[in-house]
């Protein structure tokens, strides 16, 4: 017996085209009667074979590359798909939430109102960024056209000769390894 779906997944389902029930699967020979038929009637296997041999190297082709794939019409999966399949029906898939109307009006509020106080969290934290931006910026500017050495000491300062000296970026402290280091953490190591 399968569980009721909720209408968040169920509307999931419809939107990536999942059907919601598993279709039946019935092997199919790969000699039909239709392709017999069409193979006994050819003229050109009854020239190779005979007239009454037939055989099923004629029905199936010899390649499966994207052109018989297009002539068969047959439709790639979307690992988007499979994956929302695979967790709208996994076991270990959680119940979907049901609310009442003020349980649910109530939960929406706090998860709104987290919502605005992220929001403005990370719209002060881009404000300070970009005043710290604009603020060197701005040192800069001074440094090339203000210090009056014909911006000399604002060339010398730019200039990043030597700090890329063995190939590794300032900012990563350390060479990058594949792994991590043999011994691990050096406790005896003292300031």
């Amino acid at each position: 017996m399968r569980q009721q779906l909720s209408p968040v997944l169920a509307s999931l389902a419809s939107v990536f085209k999942i059907p919601l029930s598993r279709p039946s699967t019935q092997f199919t020979s790969p000699l039909t009667a239709s392709s017999s038929s069409i193979l006994s009637s050819s003229p050109l296997s009854s020239r190779i074979c005979g007239p009454s041999t037939t055989t099923s190297i004629f029905s199936r082709p010899f390649s499966a590359g994207p052109v018989l794939s297009a002539r068969k019409q047959k439709v790639l999966k979307d690992k988007r798909v499979t994956l929302i399949r695979y967790f709208l029906y996994h076991p270990l898939t959680p119940r979907p939430l049901r609310f009442s109307r003020n349980r649910y009006l109530r939960h929406w509020t706090i998860h709104r109102a987290w919502q605005l106080y992220c929001a403005k969290k990370r719209e002060a934290r881009e404000l300070e960024l970009e005043r710290q931006w604009n603020s060197m910026r701005d040192a800069c500017e001074e440094l090339r056209t203000g210090a009056g050495d014909g911006g000399k000491l604002f060339r010398i300062s730019m200039n990043k000769k030597g700090v890329f000296t063995d190939q590794i970026p300032i900012e990563y402290g350390r060479m990058q390894t594949e792994g991590p280091s043999a011994e691990g953490w050096n406790y005896d190591w003292k300031r």
